[in-house]
């Protein structure tokens, strides 16, 4: 269960990399351990430009390296059309609008369970957090307001 938490853990990373740089239509697929893929997620997104997507790119390899993740295989950077970045357990395809739609993984890879981004960026509260909060919320209801302090007041200059 921890593999999958750290799994989803970096795929989030690397979503919230492309929204950093205005990524448009940021996508994840889940792809099926029976579909004969070779790992289990693509994040997909666009730029606009080939500067945007090269720096989309970037961002998603240093903040993935913050984690201690590397990139362990990369292609297109250079034509910045199609950059692809190997994670092994998931790969991130940041495209140019024009490659895209002519690539159409989406509809390639149809049958792979498509994600909202937030599905993965939702975090799971641990278990007792409803619990602590319902606390401070009755401890801070009860306790007396601070009595005001004096104002200071400026002498005049005669």
């Amino acid at each position: 269960m921890k593999k999958k938490d750290d799994l989803k853990l970096q795929v989030s990373e690397a979503i919230l990399a492309c929204q950093d740089k205005q990524a448009d239509n940021v996508t994840v697929l889940e792809l099926e351990k029976d579909s004969g893929a070779f790992t289990d997620y693509f994040v997909m997104c666009s730029g606009t430009n080939s500067r945007q997507i090269q720096a989309i790119a970037d961002a998603v390899d240093e903040r993935l390296e913050a984690l201690g993740l590397r990139v362990t295989h990369s292609e297109g950077y250079k034509q910045a059309e199609w950059v692809l970045l190997d994670y092994v357990d998931f790969v991130v395809h940041v495209f140019s609008e024009k490659a895209r739609q002519f690539y159409d993984l989406e509809r390639l890879w149809k049958s792979a369970k498509r994600l909202e981004p937030a599905e993965l960026l939702a975090k799971p509260r641990p278990r007792g957090a409803t619990i602590a909060k319902s606390t401070t919320v009755i401890k801070s209801a009860t306790r007396k307001p601070a009595a005001a302090a004096p104002k200071k007041t400026r002498k005049k200059k005669a």
